[in-house]
């Protein structure tokens, strides 16, 4: 068995970040920008008006000065009219400050009378006026590493970028195998059970941005599995649950060199999900999972999660691990890393009761895995320990 830290770099480097290609904005959000984004015009591309009032020439006119309105600037409509001293230009929030205009006084400090307008107290410090450029200038760029999210698409957008170049969404195959395996939906036999692995899986992929392909069940047999890898042809990513331990009917868990199977390593030093492996099959990274629902969707946030991100042109890293202050007693951990489930509240976190790889339910409850160090000694409450958060990741 080899650390899950070590596990993790020798699935890095089977993985090559995916080519780029141009989508429309709409289309962006959620992808990973594969190159800088450079901006074509300035933000705001003008002085603007901050505030309603009157553009004024001034820039610290006294109370009482009497000024005549010669014109009006609304947003889109500027006012083509240089503004002169004793003059003053109507001004809406947006519009442009017409040329001679340095400062706007804000109407509330203002009193109308026909084409003549009074300042009524002294202007404040604020100009209230928003400069040229001064969110950003053409040529600024966005760099490119980063997963665009609804605030980087309004930006772009006010970049005049009506698409943009992010990194292809990777084609993941899931696979599962296990005659005693039925689909949701189905009647299962007496001897047999639901189907979940490949749902969860396919959800966490997608909620990744990757295009997730699950794969009929397979059953227990070398003609079945011989098929179902020939229906991962053009994926970018295979990823297998079940079958990857030492029975007789684990079929992963065997030599699959002859259909195209080479292993990088199998076995990791963790709970759960000690039976995993990863290797290439035919060329392409596969990652082979337990297949025990707790299990594989525990090693699709620590394994599975960081290969997509890699893929997609983000920085190789382990699944982000934050820390909290324990909220009971732990005992001592094995000699395997261990990922428990656990729940956070209040700034604090505990680990669930019962930890047992085929508890559902407690995985869909939890909202954390608490990680403990092998051979951890007792843990008091109180202590610092970390945790992977989960649907964050």
């Amino acid at each position: 068995m080899i650390p899950v830290a070590e596990a993790l770099d020798r699935i890095f480097a089977l993985l090559t970040p995916l080519p780029a290609e141009t989508v429309p904005l709409r289309a962006a959000c959620g992808r990973v920008l594969a190159r800088d984004a450079v901006a074509r015009r300035d933000q705001p591309p003008f002085d603007a008006s901050v505030m309603d009032g009157y553009a004024v020439s001034d820039p610290e006119p006294l109370t009482g000065t009497v000024l005549r309105v010669v014109g009006e600037a609304a947003a889109g409509h500027a006012l083509d009219r240089t503004i002169g001293p004793g003059e003053a230009a109507r001004i809406f929030t947006g519009a442009p400050l017409p040329q001679g205009a340095v400062r706007v006084i804000i109407q509330e400090n203002t009193a109308r009378e026909g084409d003549l307008v009074r300042i009524l107290t002294d202007p404040v410090e604020d100009r209230f006026v928003r400069p040229a450029g001064g969110d950003f200038r053409r040529g600024d760029r966005l760099l490119s590493g980063r997963r665009l999210s609804p605030s980087d698409l309004v930006l772009l957008a006010s970049m005049n970028l009506p698409t943009v170049d992010v990194t292809r969404r990777p084609v993941v195959a899931i696979l599962t195998t296990g005659d005693e395996l039925v689909p949701p939906g189905a009647e299962p036999d007496a001897d047999q059970i639901v189907a979940s692995n490949g749902v969860g899986l396919a959800a966490l992929a997608e909620s990744l941005g990757a295009r997730a392909r699950l794969l009929p069940i397979v059953a227990d047999r070398m003609d079945a599995l011989e098929q179902a890898f020939a229906l991962c042809e053009g994926a970018d990513l295979v990823v297998s649950s079940g079958g990857a331990s030492v029975g007789d009917h684990d079929l992963l868990g065997s030599d699959l060199s002859a259909l195209g199977v080479e292993r990088a390593f199998y076995r990791v030093a963790m709970r759960p999900g000690k039976p995993l492996f990863a290797g290439t099959l035919r060329g392409v990274p596969m990652i082979g999972l337990p297949g025990n629902p707790v299990s594989s969707m525990v090693c699709g946030y620590i394994f599975m999660c960081p290969a997509l991100r890699m893929l997609q042109g983000l920085p190789s890293v382990h699944a982000p691990r934050l820390q909290a202050v324990l909220a009971a007693d732990l005992p001592a951990n094995g000699p395997r890393e261990h990922y428990m489930r656990a729940r956070l509240a209040d700034g604090k976190i505990a680990a669930c009761d019962r930890q047992d790889s085929s508890l559902q339910r407690v995985l869909a409850d939890a909202d954390a895995l608490l990680v403990r160090p092998p051979h951890d000694p007792p843990c008091p409450a109180g202590s610092v320990v970390a945790y992977v958060p989960l649907h964050q990741h």
